[in-house]
C-alpha cells in the first residue's frame, strides 16, 4: 500500500498490552510497556485481504489505534511525547498463533507477514484530538467485538514515544500500534474485520479487511503448530476449552470414597498414591481434577529475587491453570510458611480450579475456606511463602505428601484426604469401588442386625448367595448404580 506520508515507515512498532480489559483477560498488568517490531512489508489497506496460510488454525485480529510519527523523536519528555505524533488511524495487528512458537518474543514470522498491518482508510489529525478521549471499535461480520476508550490506558501516547525514543529514535512516518483493547480473538476464511477510531467529532471510516485462504507454507522452515494454551490464548475470553476431564470419568470418581479408592489401587501393587499430612478446609466438598503442579525449593535468599519475585513460578502456575485442574504443590512438607493465599485462590477459583493441594502451609485459612474452592493442606501458618520457600518451576513431576505427582494424573479428595488416580486406570477402578461399596453396604446393614464380622467382614463364601439376592433386589429398586 502507499505509506500515508508518501514513502514507508522505517519501522511499526507495537505495544504488547496497554489497555486494562485486556490485561484483565490475559491475567497481568506489565509495569512498564513492552515492543515488538513489525515489517514495513506487513502494511496493507482497507478492503485488502488478510491471508490465512493453509495449515495454520489460528488467525487472530486485534483492533488497535495506530500513531503515525510526524517530527523526529530522540529522547524526549512524556510531556512531549504527543506533540511528535502527526496522525491518527485504525490498525489492525493481524498475525498467526500457529507460528508464535518459532519466533518466540520477536512475533517475527507469526505477526510480521505480508498484509498483517492493515491501517487507514483515514488519517485523523493529531493536533485536532485528545488522545485520552479517543474511542476504539472492532466488528466481525457486523458484531461489535471490541468497544474501548483510551482514558485509562496503562501507558498513556506520550509516555509510549518518550519510552520509545529513549533508545529508538523515531522517524517521521514510523507506525506506533498502541495496543488492543479486550475482544480480540479468531477469524477464519470468509470474515471481515472492520475497525474504526473516533474522537473530537472526527472518524477514520470502518478499516476493513475481509480473511482469505491463501496457499500452505513450503516445508523448508518452521510449521504451523498449535496446542490448548495458544487456543486459549488467541480466542481470548470467546475460548471453550475442551474438557480435561471426561464427564462419565469425572462424575464416577466423585460417586465413590477416597478411602475406597485408595484400597482399590493398593490392590493394584499401588499403595503410595494417597497425599499424606494434609486435611481439607471443606470436608463437605468432593475434589475431582486432573493434575497441575508446581514445585518450590528451599529458600537461598541471594535466588529468591530472581525466582520468587514479580510474575515467578507460583503466579505462573496459577494464570496456566485450566478449568478442571486441580493445582498440587510440593513444599517439601515443610508447613512453616505459607504456600498459598487467599488472593491466589481466588485467582485459581476464577480459572476454574477444581481445587489446590499443598504439603505446605495455607495463608488466610478462614477467608480461603470461605471461598468454597476445596483446599487441602498442610496446616495454616501466617507467614509469606519467602520465610522458608522459592517457587521455582511448574509442569513437572512432584512428591507431595510423600506421593509422586504428574502434570496429568487425576486427583480425587474428601475428608479423608486426597488420592493420586492415574488416568489409564481411571475407569477399572470405578467400576471396582463402586462394587466394593455395595459390598460394603450389604455388610453393613448386617452387622446393623446383629451378626458378627467372622467370615463377612471381608465377604467369605457362606454370604455370597444372600450378597447376589440382595444386590438384585435394591438393583431392582434402582437403589445401586
Amino acid at each position: 500500500m502507499t505509506h500515508p506520508l508518501g514513502n514507508p515507515p522505517s519501522k511499526i512498532i507495537a505495544v504488547h498490552l496497554n489497555y486494562p480489559s485486556r490485561a484483565k483477560e490475559r491475567g497481568r498488568i506489565p509495569a512498564q510497556p513492552s515492543y515488538f517490531l513489525k515489517p514495513p512489508s506487513s502494511l496493507a489497506g482497507t478492503k485488502e485481504a488478510i491471508v490465512r496460510p493453509e495449515g495454520c488454525e489460528l488467525l487472530g485480529f486485534e483492533g488497535e489505534i495506530a500513531l503515525v510519527v510526524g517530527t523526529r523523536a530522540q529522547r524526549v519528555r512524556p510531556e512531549d511525547g504527543w506533540s511528535h505524533v502527526r496522525w491518527v488511524t485504525a490498525a489492525n495487528d493481524a498475525g498467526v498463533y500457529d507460528l508464535r512458537y518459532a519466533d518466540r518474543g520477536s512475533n517475527l514470522r507469526s505477526k510480521g507477514a505480508d498484509g498483517f498491518t492493515p491501517i487507514g482508510p483515514r488519517l485523523l489529525d493529531a493536533r485536532q484530538l485528545d488522545p485520552a478521549a479517543l474511542q476504539l471499535r472492532t466488528w466481525v461480520n457486523g458484531e461489535l467485538v471490541q468497544d474501548d476508550t483510551t482514558d485509562t490506558l496503562l501507558f498513556p501516547f506520550g509516555q509510549l514515544v518518550a519510552d520509545l525514543s529513549r533508545l529508538v529514535t523515531l522517524e517521521p512516518g514510523d507506525v506506533i500500534l498502541t495496543g488492543t483493547p479486550a475482544g480480540a480473538s479468531v477469524v477464519s476464511p470468509g470474515d471481515t474485520v472492520e475497525v474504526e477510531v473516533t474522537g473530537s467529532g472526527q472518524s477514520t471510516g470502518r478499516l476493513r479487511n475481509p480473511i482469505a485462504s491463501g496457499p500452505a507454507l513450503e516445508t523448508y522452515g518452521a510449521m504451523p503448530r498449535t496446542d490448548a494454551a495458544e487456543r486459549e490464548a488467541a480466542h481470548g475470553a470467546a475460548y471453550t476449552p475442551e474438557p480435561l476431564l471426561d464427564k462419565r470419568i469425572e462424575d464416577g470418581l466423585r460417586s465413590v470414597a477416597v478411602a475406597t479408592l485408595s484400597a482399590q489401587l493398593r490392590g493394584r501393587g499401588l499403595p503410595h498414591m494417597s497425599i499424606d499430612g494434609v486435611r481439607p478446609t471443606r470436608p463437605d466438598t468432593k475434589m475431582v481434577g486432573v493434575a497441575h503442579t508446581l514445585r518450590y525449593l528451599p529458600l537461598r535468599e541471594d535466588l529468591f529475587k530472581r525466582y520468587g519475585n514479580g510474575m515467578n513460578a507460583q503466579k505462573r502456575a496459577i494464570e496456566q491453570l485450566r478449568p478442571g485442574h486441580v493445582l498440587v504443590m510440593d513444599a517439601r512438607r515443610d508447613t512453616s510458611a505459607g504456600t498459598i493465599g487467599d488472593i491466589l485462590a481466588l485467582r485459581a477459583q476464577q480459572r476454574g480450579a477444581a481445587g489446590v493441594v499443598t504439603d505446605g502451609g495455607l495463608r488466610d485459612s478462614v477467608a480461603v475456606t470461605e471461598l468454597g474452592l476445596p483446599v487441602y493442606h498442610g496446616g495454616a501458618h501466617p507467614s509469606v511463602l519467602g520465610r522458608r520457600h522459592v517457587p521455582w518451576d511448574t509442569g513437572v513431576p512432584i512428591a507431595c505428601g510423600g506421593a509422586l505427582v504428574q502434570p496429568g494424573d487425576l486427583l480425587v479428595g474428601d475428608a479423608d484426604g486426597v488420592v493420586v488416580v492415574p488416568p489409564e486406570l481411571a475407569e477399572d477402578l470405578i467400576t471396582d469401588c463402586r462394587e466394593q461399596e455395595q459390598r460394603e453396604r450389604f455388610i453393613t446393614e448386617q452387622v446393623r442386625a446383629g451378626h458378627d464380622i467372622d467370615g463377612l467382614y471381608p465377604l467369605g463364601p457362606d454370604w455370597h448367595e444372600m450378597y447376589e439376592r440382595w444386590r438384585k433386589q435394591h438393583s431392582t429398586q434402582g437403589e445401586l448404580t
